[in-house]
């Protein structure tokens, strides 16, 4: 996937105010729409503008581009960082994959899930029109430690605005989160009121999206966990009880007779605490002791004499 620069699109400079790129696109637009123009690309080019105005003039869009695209080339190879969403602060709902795929891969990448409105917008001036503010989306990272035990955790978001001149600034706001116990990657912690606010009504609220930071041993998918767990050859061929260390504590895990590299274990009820809770998963690896001494070496060669093994035999 290539990057797109969208303000090389428009022919705008990046500093450009919302007023010069609605200009822009005005400009360009009467030049390239399909029903008035008689350049023959003009319904590519029209896509192209559509596709940069939709990000340039929206500020939340404008800034999450302008944070990712830094040091990037138009053409240049581009694939998104993971997680590099996360902490932003969205108004709106994301794109559906229909409505992504009316724009480029690269857009759909970008804004596939983030919202795309700009916060809650009244109409008219009826003193007595009430409205509830709209709902505000965010992603963040939490540790994988944390839906063990719950946590209070702070969490900084960025929030764009525009300023007086037309330009897109990054505000940022701190909130003390509940987490709580059990909490799994997708889930939506609610903060009542912390969304929009309400002409006349109730604030909306802010929806927090968790995700987990990458952890060293484990990996969640739902409220299981998956993890990989060494076990010695005398281990896998004669059967053990290991130890097992998890943010809940530690346990101890019965490995049967002739494991192999490969088997997966599942221990119920060990994974994310919850009703019901997930799963303990362990995937077998055999380890090899290295042949780094006379002793291992000559214990490697007795087991090469006396063991009838050949492991290609039943290939």
């Amino acid at each position: 996937m290539q990057f797109k620069d969208y303000y090389q699109t428009l022919g705008v400079a990046r500093d450009a105010t919302a007023e010069e790129i609605k200009k822009a696109f005005r400009k360009l637009a009467r030049k390239y729409h399909p029903d008035v123009s008689k350049e023959p690309d003009a319904e590519a080019r029209m896509k192209e503008v559509n596709e940069a105005y939709t990000v340039l003039s929206d500020p939340e869009k404008r800034a999450a581009y302008e944070q990712l695209g830094k040091g990037y080339t138009p053409g240049q190879d581009f694939r998104p960082p993971p997680d590099w969403d996360a902490g932003f602060e969205f108004s709106g709902r994301g794109y559906s994959p229909q409505e992504a795929a009316e724009f480029s891969d690269f857009f759909a990448e970008l804004f596939g899930r983030m919202g795309r409105g700009g916060g809650f917008r009244a109409g008219g001036h009826d003193a007595h029109f009430r409205a509830r503010g709209e709902d505000h989306h965010a992603k963040v990272l939490l540790d994988l430690e944390d839906a063990f035990t719950g946590a209070m955790r702070q969490i900084t978001l960025r929030v764009p605005e525009l300023d007086a001149q037309g330009l897109v600034q990054l505000r940022t706001r701190t909130l003390n989160v509940k987490i709580p116990r059990g909490v799994r990657a997708g889930q939506i912690i609610r903060l009542a009121g912390q969304g929009a606010p309400g002409l006349g009504a109730p604030a909306g609220d802010l929806l927090l999206e968790v995700h987990f930071r990458p952890h060293l041993r484990l990996s969640a998918e739902g409220r299981d966990l998956h993890l990989g767990l060494p076990v010695a050859p005398w281990e896998a061929a004669l059967g053990a009880v290991v130890p097992v260390d998890l943010p809940g504590g530690a346990l101890k895990v019965r490995i049967p007779e002739g494991a192999q590299s490969g088997k997966q274990l599942r221990v119920r009820g060990k994974g994310i605490p919850g009703e019901p809770p997930g799963d303990l998963l362990l995937d077998i690896q055999v380890v090899l002791p290295p042949a780094d001494s006379p002793r291992a070496r000559a214990l490697y060669e007795t087991m090469a004499k006396e063991l009838a093994f050949d492991p290609r035999g039943s290939a």
